[in-house]
């Protein structure tokens, strides 16, 4: 008890324990609200290991396919070579081609020279005689 400003004693209030329905309805929102973040951040937690699964799968895929085109490229490269070189011997046989026939050529006009001084000589030969 104390003592009022009147001169009569004022009795202290008793703590009650009551009930408030917005207060029960914050701490469970509160509550549910907690453990909802805790269920969404475990779900987080676990599916970051299957996506850090997934990008090293990726990522092995990604560089067998950097490999496969590497080698692609390299391969163009040959080819392109290749076709180079058979250009370049086609272009080269064509000039041994035109190299034996003027060969041929000369070689028969020699031989018709031969023959005519053969028969010439032999013309010859057969006036002497």
């Amino acid at each position: 008890m104390q003592w009022g400003g009147d001169g009569a004693y004022v009795a202290t209030p008793k703590w009650r324990f009551e009930y408030n329905l917005n207060t029960l309805v914050i701490l469970f929102g509160f509550a549910g609200g907690l453990m909802a973040w805790g269920a969404t951040w475990e779900r987080v937690n676990s599916n970051q290991d299957s996506q850090a699964n997934s990008i090293d799968r990726l990522d092995k895929r990604l560089t067998a396919a950097e490999v496969s085109l590497r080698q692609i490229d390299n391969h163009e490269l040959r080819i392109s070579a290749v076709e180079k070189q058979a250009a370049e011997a086609a272009t080269s046989m064509k000039a041994v081609e035109n190299t034996l026939n003027s060969l041929s050529i000369d070689t028969r006009v020699m031989r018709e020279i031969l023959q005519r001084i053969e028969a010439s000589q032999r013309d010859g030969a057969q006036l002497r005689r």
